[in-house]
């Protein structure tokens, strides 16, 4: 399929394909879900869940392995300095069962929780954030999770026993092809008993060094064949395979990430994972989960951050005062600590919920990757600040000239990419408000169908107005309006019976918004953008007043141990109480600045100028600089056929 024909795919076509591959049902319940729609289900996360004996005992035990391995084996200067994991080091986690913890032991894995899964991403993200994006580019989009979830007996008997062992990677951008597939250029031809891979794949992190790859690729509608996108397990020593260039970025310097070419390769039949046609899907069911490990990885930072913050802020005097003792320095801190107990409450919830599989949490999943992205950058921003020069210049430099090595710079470089990876905080957005208002689409959702007739308009509009009846009158008062509401959280009900509120609130800002601008609300991605912002927010104050109140308790959620592993945790007790208060007021006033912004705002000024600017007619503001980049085209050639270049892939043995 040519590549002029994938430029015009018109954008009804790219929702269709996107909307097809979504997931319609809502089997389970779902905290995030009802909050949009203006109902606390405080029900649903409270108790705090918490794992069972068997899962803490594994789960605390191998995190204590990993930790010591990671203390004794891993030098994170040398993987910043040399751009490189040392060989040694992945055979290490090899051995470790790293590359099997979410595999079922049957198959030779760890079989570990989704939430000790996070935890020891925490461990080895706060070592070097490029070791938390090998494993989890492993196993939470490689080649296990789809395995795990949509393979046959066969299929998982043939290749689980390999992931434990071998490193895998997810390969479905395209040079030209991001968050939009319909565009998919790579294709599977049936041929006989396989299918024929040929196509270029774009920012395939671990592809550099992966034994195993799954590849999403069109298969040509045909006689016997459904067609449509579909995955396939690829082994990377199978001939026609070229990983041509490996990437270099201004974080993760460690990362094996590159660009891989498939020329006539061929894949049997047997490594198809699911139907034809089902590939966008299952990439997005494994997603739900596997968005998880971007919270870890931020969580990790967040909390050596907290570290750092504190340390320093004590040492460092000025004008004769430590310097976390004035206020500009104080509010910083107090934020760092904040967000960084937010973003292991939402990461250790989630993770939870994960495990005990009595709710929907794609949405819980998708909010505590999108906030904690976005915050976790903030705080590594601010933790720069508060060590001022020394917060720019790099941990090699400092410990050169004599002082500790702190790398907060690096830091910030790496967790920026947490904002683009697996869905941009733009795309995240969109995502989670088609999903924040599919109840308002699925009773009306024919009312503002272009293409829908007379007749189903007029059956929708009367569904519609049955739905409403019922659901308008929730949200004028609720438990947030009763003072006594929610009492056992103590000093901290007044969060929540805020967050209730806040709830119906965005409920009825939502309706009006439908109402307003009805089908063109999914046009008005400012509006929608805020509104999930403050369901991320809303969220993160429920998972931190719900895990503060299990942490003052005798023991918290994950019982007595430490979150290494090595011996009782540190008991937070009443102080977990006044951390989230701290953090419960913090999320309030960006609560409040986003409900102020849903309708007080430049957006559609803003796209006009933009429109303009487009356009060409405020090229002038470019002129009177040079421009220094490397000439070439804005987006690299994607034809396929042969590969003219050397192949860089590697094995480690």
């Amino acid at each position: 399929m040519s590549q002029r024909t994938h430029e015009h795919v018109d954008e009804r076509t790219a929702r269709k394909v996107a909307e097809e591959a979504r997931e319609a049902e809502w089997r389970l319940p779902s905290f995030g879900k009802q909050l949009f729609l203006g109902d606390l289900r405080l029900d649903l996360i409270h108790p705090h869940p918490r794992p069972s004996p068997e899962q803490r005992a594994k789960g605390e035990a191998f995190l204590a392995r990993l930790s010591a391995f990671c203390a004794a084996e891993v030098d994170p200067a040398r993987i910043e300095r040399e751009a490189r994991i040392p060989d040694e080091v992945v055979r290490g986690l090899r051995d470790l069962g790293a590359l099997g913890m979410k595999i079922p032991e049957k198959y030779g894995g760890l079989g570990l929780s989704q939430l000790y899964y996070g935890r020891a991403l925490m461990v080895a993200g706060s070592v070097s954030p490029a070791l938390g994006a090998l494993l989890s580019a492993h196993q939470s989009i490689g080649v296990p999770q789809p395995v795990k979830m949509f393979g046959t007996p066969e299929q998982k008997d043939a290749w689980l026993p390999r992931c434990a062992r071998e490193v895998s990677a997810f390969l479905l951008t395209e040079p030209d092809v991001g968050s939009d597939p319909a565009r998919l250029r790579a294709t599977a031809v049936p041929d006989g008993d396989d299918y024929v891979l040929d196509g270029v794949k774009l920012w395939t992190t671990n592809g550099v060094v992966a034994d195993l790859v799954v590849v999403m690729a069109r298969v040509p509608k045909s006689d016997g064949h459904r067609g449509g996108i579909s995955a396939f397990i690829v082994d990377m020593a199978t001939p026609g395979i070229t990983v041509e260039n490996r990437n270099a970025f201004m974080g993760l310097r460690g990362i094996e990430n590159g660009v891989t070419r498939f020329h006539g390769v061929r894949v049997p039949k047997a490594n198809l994972i699911g139907a034809e046609g089902a590939g966008l899907k299952i990439a997005l069911t494994t997603l739900n989960t596997g968005r998880l490990s971007l919270p870890a990885i931020c969580a990790a930072g967040g909390k050596w951050a907290a570290g750092v913050a504190r340390q320093w802020s004590r040492e460092r005097v000025q004008w004769g005062r430590p310097v976390g003792e004035h206020e500009a320095v104080a509010t910083k801190i107090a934020f760092i600590a904040a967000t960084a107990y937010a973003m292991e409450a939402m990461l250790d919830l989630s993770g939870q919920l994960a495990d005990d599989e009595r709710g929907d949490i794609r949405i819980e999943a998708a909010l505590a990757k999108l906030w904690s992205s976005e915050m976790a950058c903030r705080v590594a921003d601010e933790l720069v600040q508060l060590r001022g020069g020394r917060g720019y210049e790099t941990a090699e430099s400092l410990a050169a000239r004599g002082e500790r090595g702190v790398p907060a710079e690096q830091l910030l470089r790496d967790l920026r990419i947490n904002r683009i990876f697996e869905g941009s905080s733009e795309i995240m957005h969109l995502l989670i408000a088609r999903e924040a208002v599919d109840a308002h689409l699925s009773v009306a959702g024919d009312i503002i169908d272009p293409d829908a007739s007379t007749g189903r308009k007029a059956r929708a509009a009367a569904k519609a107005g049955g739905f409403y009846a019922r659901w308008l009158p929730t949200l004028v008062t609720g438990a947030g309006h009763r003072p006594n509401a929610y009492a056992e959280f103590g000093p901290l009900a007044r969060h929540l019976r805020y967050v209730e509120r806040a709830s119906r609130k965005l409920a009825r800002s939502t309706f009006y918004a439908a109402g307003r601008w009805q089908g063109g609300l999914e046009y008005r991605q400012g509006f929608l953008g805020r509104m999930v912002d403050i369901g991320a927010e809303l969220f993160a104050m429920s998972a931190v007043c719900v895990r503060a109140h299990a942490d003052a308790s005798a023991e918290g959620p994950l019982g007595s141990m430490g979150a290494n592993g090595t011996g009782p945790a540190t008991a937070p007790g009443k102080s977990a109480l006044l951390l989230a208060d701290a953090f419960c007021r913090q999320a309030r006033v960006r609560v409040e600045e986003l409900f102020d912004g849903l309708w007080r705002n430049t957006d559609a000024m803003d796209v006009r100028l933009a429109r303009a600017v487009l356009a060409g007619n405020f090229a002038w503001v470019e002129e009177g600089v040079l421009d220094p980049s490397i000439p070439g085209p804005w987006i690299a050639p994607s034809e396929p056929g042969p590969s003219e270049r050397d192949d860089v892939h590697r094995t480690i043995g």
